[in-house]
């Protein structure tokens, strides 16, 4: 059984899911992918998890560094697993490439991996604002596709302070 919790934020409604002791999922209104990997579900946003995720996410949205994330357990293959754990070490306000990740892995398990690898398995977090698969941009500093819209990763970089003027932003193609 998975809970969900959905709350309102600056970039639309969110909703919350929970498999009761951590977090397995947060997608943006109109993301693709995530809500089918959920089993059975219930509405249950007084769950502690949950709870902590809406306190985590407030602060976030108050335009401040929300500090520690709350418990996470997101469902996918051991790549994404490692992928993910790497979102989370992305400083708030930081910027990293799909490339630097790619070199982080390789270093780290001596396999090589192509930044294209790592960007599918970024595009596939179940996990978004939370694990900030949006601090990620391409090798030029460009910003490339985001599962909740370009628009809302550009408003989320904004909040955490970077200086989205200095990235390249595209203004046709599937990033959009």
């Amino acid at each position: 059984m998975d809970y969900l919790s959905t709350l309102n934020s600056p970039v639309g409604p969110l909703t919350v899911a929970s498999d009761g002791d951590a977090l397995v999922g947060l997608w943006l209104d109109g993301q693709k992918y995530f809500e089918a990997t959920l089993g059975e579900t219930e509405e249950r946003p007084e769950l502690p998890v949950l709870q902590e995720a809406r306190a985590w996410l407030d602060r976030y949205f108050e335009g401040a560094d929300p500090g520690p994330i709350p418990p996470v357990s997101p469902r996918g293959t051991a790549f994404r697993q490692r992928v993910w754990t790497m979102l989370a070490e992305i400083p708030y306000g930081q910027l990293t490439t799909y490339g630097e990740l790619a070199r982080r892995i390789e270093e780290e398990t001596g396999a090589r991996t192509s930044a294209r690898a790592v960007g599918g398995a970024v595009g596939h977090n179940p996990i978004s604002i939370i694990l900030p698969c949006h601090r990620v941009v391409g090798s030029t500093r460009s910003l490339t596709g985001y599962a909740g819209g370009l628009q809302k990763k550009i408003a989320l970089l904004r909040l955490e302070g970077v200086d989205v003027d200095a990235l390249k932003v595209p203004t046709k193609g599937t990033a959009l």
